[in-house]
């Protein structure tokens, strides 16, 4: 029973310090944050892609992966804004099992959560550097949040999150984009109450001081499935759902109404390679109804060098040792029905 006090955690400034963003990597990183706000705004037209691995387990397969996306993102740039998912920290739902990098930065060996800070701040930095992309990481723990706040540029409420106060109040001061995914009951309320506290600003308790914010403007849904009572999935992304959330978010009259959809998770059934199709389905909604095509900004994908998944033991490079992931030729698929889409559409 009780707490055992292992280690004493570095302080955000020495992790900083550490590992530090050189002025060029600041500009750049403000840059994209600009272009991102843009989108969510409303003054921008371009097409927002939070795509990536369901868990970014080993550094060295990741930025394979963003250079590979480099590449692609040169092509679609006046279409498409990507922002690489490099997520570091796993909720599980029983709390066994893989919590990311965060916690085991070698997936292999007992938790270590001081080399699990610096490793995840390096690899997030890494990306920025060599591609040119600040990332995207889903806030599990808020006080964690500063360890990287200067390199995101999108964070993820998750499902199980979405309800907590914690999570709502210290939204309210981040200043990138944050989506607020629907609960895992599918209940578009509290998701739509968790958007409106983050866009208000609050006073709290964070990292052992008061604190005052004044909101997030750019809060958004994110649509990712729910499960029923009897614990069937039921997908929430079709034309019909995305008409219902736009009505919702009128009635509660909060600024820059947006939404992304995930194309994984409970929309998808768990059936990874649906997202190809579930994309597509998305983006023919925006083409019928010129609301949707102002509402929906992005999609939210789970994609890895690999497609499906694998046990950590078997040392497969590039491929999920979480949930399964699309692969490569297939990302370069949904990628490009995308863009084809929001070219004749835009």
């Amino acid at each position: 029973m009780g707490f055992s006090f292992l280690n004493q955690l570095p302080t955000t400034e020495e992790v900083k310090k550490q590992y530090p963003l050189s002025k060029e990597l600041i500009e750049q990183k403000a840059k994209r944050d600009a272009e991102i706000k843009s989108i969510f705004r409303g003054e921008s037209k371009k097409f927002l892609l939070v795509i990536g691995p369901c868990s970014a387990d080993h550094e060295d397969p990741v930025l394979e992966y963003c250079h590979r996306l480099k590449e692609v993102a040169k092509d679609v740039e006046d279409q498409i804004f990507i922002v690489p998912r490099i997520y570091t920290n796993k909720p599980r739902t029983t709390g066994e099992g893989y919590k990311g990098m965060l916690h085991q930065p070698d997936p292999e060996k007992r938790a270590n959560l001081t080399e699990g800070i610096l490793a995840i701040r390096h690899m997030h930095i890494r990306v920025l550097e060599e591609c040119g992309f600040s990332t995207a990481d889903e806030m599990l723990y808020p006080d964690n949040h500063t360890y990287l706040d200067d390199v995101l540029s999108y964070v993820a409420v998750g499902a199980r999150s979405v309800e907590n106060q914690q999570h709502r109040m210290v939204a309210s001061g981040v200043d990138v984009p944050v989506g607020m995914k629907n609960p895992t009951s599918g209940d578009l309320g509290v998701m739509l109450n968790s958007i409106y506290a983050a866009e208000h600003g609050h006073d709290f308790i964070f990292r052992e001081w008061e604190v005052q914010t004044g909101g997030n403007p750019f809060t958004h849904a994110i649509m990712r499935g729910s499960q029923s009572k009897h614990g069937q999935m039921v997908p929430n992304y079709h034309y019909e759902d995305l008409k219902l959330l736009h009505s919702l978010y009128t009635e509660k009259k909060l600024p820059n109404p947006a939404v992304v959809v995930d194309t994984n998770h409970c929309n998808s059934g768990k059936k990874y390679k649906e997202q190809l199709r579930i994309a597509q389905e998305i983006m023919h909604c925006r083409k019928y109804s010129e609301e949707l095509r102002s509402f929906v900004k992005g999609l939210m994908v789970e994609s890895y060098l690999l497609e499906g998944s694998a046990k950590v033991e078997e040392h497969i490079w590039g491929k999920s040792i979480t949930d399964p992931c699309i692969g490569w030729d297939d990302t370069l698929r949904l990628i490009s029905t995308v863009y084809e889409y929001q070219a004749r559409n835009r």
